[in-house]
């Protein structure tokens, strides 16, 4: 079994749904602190030959988690998707696309931060064609582990031993292997190789929300950019 974890992004990059597409269980990690200047409710877009933040409206409170995070306005959907319609109408896929995003834009909630953004990448995992199971770690009683011994807390509620934890490459900055074996999992880290595509503009930007792809390249293309084809 192969299991993964991320904080519920908002409209994440590619890399964030290849690591979906290359595990059988998704965790999202929806009640951890909300980190200010993450990618939680921002992302970049690109508008006008540039790479720009879409960021999402949120109540600031120091030391709130991530589910208990919520809007300060409920009008940004509507502002979002007004701001994505400018952005991208003259890209080649746009007509294609733009019927899918307003959709799944047009039903998220806005009841807090986690549920809005976990409702948009389950849609637009389930529009990539992703067969992957999804979890909350609210759900799962981790007791008052923190860091890396959190996440082998949650490995041995929902995984096998044996089961392979792949983390993203940043974690290997603070979580220890020797942490993750003991428990009897394997450590592995997600290796992206970003695909370069058409985005109208002389400089190509990586890292941008799935949207970009979606946008410029269509439906088809990003679910071979995400499978690394």
């Amino acid at each position: 079994m192969i299991v993964s974890m991320h904080q519920p992004n908002y409209a994440p990059w590619l890399g964030y749904f290849y690591k979906i597409s290359q595990s059988n269980l998704f965790v999202f990690l929806d009640d951890v602190q909300f980190s200010r200047g993450g990618y939680t409710n921002r992302v970049r877009i690109m508008r006008s030959g540039k790479a720009v933040w879409l960021t999402q409206p949120i109540k600031r409170s120091f030391g709130t988690c991530i589910s208990e995070t919520e809007f300060s306005n409920n009008d940004w959907l509507q502002r979002h998707l007004d701001t994505l319609n400018g952005a991208y109408k003259g890209s080649r896929a746009f007509s294609d696309t733009w019927p899918v995003i307003k959709n799944i834009w047009k039903h998220a909630p806005c009841d807090s931060v986690s549920t809005s953004n976990i409702f948009i990448i389950e849609a637009l995992t389930e529009l990539l064609e992703i067969n992957c199971r999804f979890i909350l770690s609210s759900n799962v009683d981790t007791g008052d582990a923190k860091s890396d011994k959190r996440l082998v807390r949650i490995l041995e509620k929902v995984a096998p031993k044996g089961s392979t934890y792949i983390s993203g490459e940043g974690g290997a900055k603070y979580q220890s292997l020797n942490t993750f074996s003991l428990a009897g999992y394997k450590l592995s880290y997600s290796k992206y190789k970003h695909p370069k595509y058409d985005q109208g503009s002389d400089k190509f930007h990586e890292g941008l929300s799935v949207l970009d792809a979606l946008f410029h390249a269509g439906i088809k293309s990003t679910k071979q950019f995400i499978r690394g084809l």
